[in-house]
């Protein structure tokens, strides 16, 4: 499942559910939320809808069906104006006309037992939708398992094109992947690893990515392959030597 938290109160979204819907319009701790997930990218993002300039309505966000190097696009239902869903910048329409870039907040990819237990009163979209539509386990049966359907660009080969890794955009601009495998086997022996100003730390059984002042930073989980072609300069944590 995929969790986020804002202001305190946490919500968790089935997988399954997601890979069928692939984007949840929401409200949680006072903010509207739209969230997208592109299963190509294995990539769930968090995007403050409520926090726009003057003069926009808030945005209704669905998936178009289109792609942009393996990541699915999505769009505003009201205006028509459409994103890059991995980086939340308008890129047509009246959201591009006025420079939107879309504000992100955490998504961590858990269990739901880990999740429940670091956020005892969180909430879950229904298993039925609350819809009453059943939800198969594994919708997409095993798709990716042979690695991207789709051509993918450049492979950058620091890392393998399916690892996955917390995404992040610190403070001076910079793009930094932690590679999740060796963030969580570093955490079994320390509280925390840190990388330029970032700050990252086990959540439910996964990981999330806070400033050096304690703040959320809008990382996310993506297959490899996607971050480092939407961030082709991005620094990669790694274990310390010895």
């Amino acid at each position: 499942m995929f969790g986020v938290e804002v202001d305190g109160e946490a919500r968790a979204y089935p997988k399954n559910i997601m890979e069928v819907h692939e984007v949840v319009n929401d409200t949680l701790g006072g903010h509207r939320l739209g969230i997208p997930y592109c299963t190509l990218c294995g990539s769930a993002q968090a995007y403050l809808t409520d926090n726009l300039p003057n003069g926009l309505e808030q945005p209704v966000l669905r998936t178009s069906g289109l792609l942009t190097r393996s990541n699915k696009v999505m769009y505003d239902l009201n205006t028509f104006s459409v994103f890059n869903t991995f980086t939340g910048r308008a890129v047509s329409g009246p959201f591009r006309e006025q420079g939107v870039v879309l504000d992100q907040v955490s998504v961590v990819t858990s269990t739901w037992g880990d999740w429940k237990v670091t956020y005892p009163a969180t909430t879950i979209v229904a298993q039925d939708g609350g819809i009453g539509r059943i939800y198969e386990e594994d919708p997409l049966g095993g798709r990716d398992d042979n690695g991207p359907i789709f051509p993918v660009g450049d492979v950058d080969e620091r890392l393998p094109v399916q690892e996955k890794v917390l995404g992040v955009i610190a403070d001076d601009g910079t793009a930094v992947a932690f590679p999740v495998a060796a963030v969580l086997s570093e955490l079994e022996t320390v509280a925390s690893v840190q990388l330029l100003g970032i700050e990252v730390r086990a959540e439910g059984s996964g990981i999330r990515a806070f400033g050096s002042d304690g703040s959320d930073v809008g990382g996310h989980e993506a297959f490899w392959f996607a971050w480092s072609q939407f961030n082709p300069d991005t620094v990669v944590w790694s274990p310390p030597a010895g």
